[in-house]
């Protein structure tokens, strides 16, 4: 791994519960990717997909014995986020608080800044 910038990006514990009953499901030791892409409704979008493998410039969160993976260019855009999973009424979904947002659009899935 490079030198990945120091980052205030958390992963819950709800978070980090969920992420380990998704991947004990799999044949494959796996982590989470977060990405921040370009799209969505509000300009910018969060990506989420199960890896194998880390990348040089990634930063790697460990919580609960599960792995969080963010690339260097997402990383930008998700300094001083939360990565949470909430389950509620509305539905169950992970949900990334994140205070660079000036806007974000009803579900949460697209962000500006």
């Amino acid at each position: 791994m490079t030198d990945a910038p120091t980052t205030s990006v958390t992963v819950s514990a709800s978070a980090a519960a969920q992420i380990g009953r998704i991947i004990a499901n799999e044949d494959a030791p796996k982590m989470l990717r977060v990405t921040v892409s370009g799209g969505g409704c509000s300009g910018f979008q969060y990506g989420f997909d199960l890896v194998e493998e880390k990348n040089d410039d990634d930063l790697v969160l460990e919580r609960d014995g599960v792995t969080v993976l963010i690339d260097s260019v997402s990383l930008m855009y998700l300094e001083g986020s939360v990565i949470d999973f909430v389950d509620d009424l509305i539905g169950a979904s992970f949900q990334i608080r994140n205070p660079n947002a000036q806007s974000e659009c009803g579900c949460g899935n697209s962000f500006s800044v």
